[in-house]
């Protein structure tokens, strides 16, 4: 089963165009988390944004995964939380920051292009990762094969 069968479940309607590629690989993996398993009775999960540059690049991002997770059900601040962390550039900082996501704990990383996706996978194997890259994921090391998600 694809990843994107969660979402077809929850009858999400994807957007059009830029948008529907970053909302559906921003999204995609955080649709599917398990949450009940993840949280605890009273409190709401959380999802772990990692990201190598500033805040102020990454604007169209998280706007698609509020969307995203508005369209689901969640909605930040009500019943999920999402903890952002930045690297400003520093690069070198991702996989302290990840650590710190993973500490939290998160039900979801989403990382975004390989630098991100790479600290989060070396910070975890127990919590999934979504990622946008722009670079082969195999090659890379961040997936064993294409075979295990659904191409949009």
């Amino acid at each position: 089963m694809g990843w994107m069968a969660p979402l077809r479940h929850l009858g999400a309607k994807m957007p059009v165009g830029r948008n529907r590629r970053e909302f559906i690989t921003l999204l995609g993996g955080a649709a599917a988390w398990p949450l009940e398993a993840r949280a605890q009775p009273t409190s709401m999960p959380v999802v772990g944004f990692l990201r190598g540059s500033t805040a102020g690049g990454s604007e169209h991002l998280v706007a698609g995964l509020r969307q995203g997770l508005n369209e689901t059900g969640y909605f930040e601040g009500q019943n999920v939380a999402i903890e952002y962390r930045w690297a400003d550039g520093h690069l070198e900082r991702l996989p302290t920051l990840a650590a710190d996501l993973v500490r939290l704990p998160v039900a979801v990383l989403v990382g975004s292009a390989s630098t991100g996706a790479t600290a989060a996978k070396n910070a975890t194997s127990t919590i999934p990762i979504v990622f946008v890259t722009t670079v082969d994921p195999v090659k890379e090391g961040l997936v064993a094969r294409f075979n295990q998600f659904e191409r949009i």
